[in-house]
């Protein structure tokens, strides 16, 4: 049981999130990954330490290349940076895989605290791209940024979901990390139903990449058939388990164990 994923996004020198954490995801839950780089950064468990940019017209080019051959069964866009890569991303997906499914992590801060997104970007993100996903994955700093609310509980993330909804999302994966208390929840918006799964928080410091790991477990198992909510719950779990096995490693957030036995 493959399952192809175009991913695009940028690379995490540490390995830990970006490009390097979605092609571990993909290969260990048996799909293929193929891969656009959006951009270069220098980055460890400490943070963000530069950043360089790859020529839209060039990630337009590494779509295009891997769709005419290869053939795709779900797209998952991660970090990118500034508005020519979206409007260039969205460009391909409009005229090369308007119906292929999209998964958009709405990638916009790191772990560290750096900026993954330009305010331009943000804006375009929610005007051109958002409307083209068949699932977006905010967290709830994203989540306020796209929305404009401030997110307390998980009344807030009703609202904020439905209002992400009511701008043109298909659906909205509202992720709940950020959030207090024991209980972890995110909350599944699919247009009909709202889905909430809950999971007790791990204490633990070693969360580096849990956004782009959960959005690409997403996209792998809805490139594998599985209908969107079994996709969210299968992926829940295999990041759970990646967070609890962490190997430990960097002074500051580490990596998760992607290559951990998947059930």
């Amino acid at each position: 049981m493959k399952g192809r994923v175009l991913i695009i996004a940028g690379s995490d020198s540490g390995g830990g999130a970006g490009i390097q954490a979605d092609i571990k995801t993909v290969t260990a839950l048996g799909g293929y990954a193929a891969t656009a780089v959006t951009a270069l950064t220098a980055q460890n468990t400490l943070g963000v330490h530069g950043v360089m940019p790859v020529p839209p017209g060039f990630i337009a080019e590494q779509m295009r290349t891997v769709l005419s051959d290869i053939g795709m069964d779900a797209i998952k866009t991660g970090m990118l940076y500034d508005e020519h890569v979206v409007d260039a991303v969205c460009d391909v997906v409009k005229h090369e895989a308007p119906d292929i499914p999209l998964v958009v992590d709405t990638v916009m801060v790191a772990k560290g605290g750096a900026s993954l997104l330009s305010n331009a970007a943000a804006s375009r993100l929610h005007d051109r791209l958002m409307p083209m996903a068949t699932l977006i994955t905010p967290n709830i700093p994203e989540a306020e940024a796209l929305t404009g609310l401030h997110i307390r509980d998980e009344a807030d993330m009703k609202i904020a979901g439905e209002t992400l909804l009511a701008r043109g999302a298909q659906a909205v994966l509202l992720k709940g990390g950020h959030g207090e208390g024991q209980e972890l929840v995110d909350l599944l918006f699919d247009g009909k139903t709202l889905h909430r799964f809950a999971s007790q928080r791990i204490d633990t410091k070693h969360t580096h990449g849990t956004g782009c790991t959960l959005a690409s477990a997403i996209t792998t198992y809805m490139a594998q058939g599985q209908p969107m909510v079994n996709a969210v719950c299968l992926a829940r779990t295999y990041v759970y388990e990646a967070i609890q096995s962490a190997p430990g490693y960097g002074a500051g957030h580490g990596p998760l164990n992607h290559g951990h036995p998947c059930g």
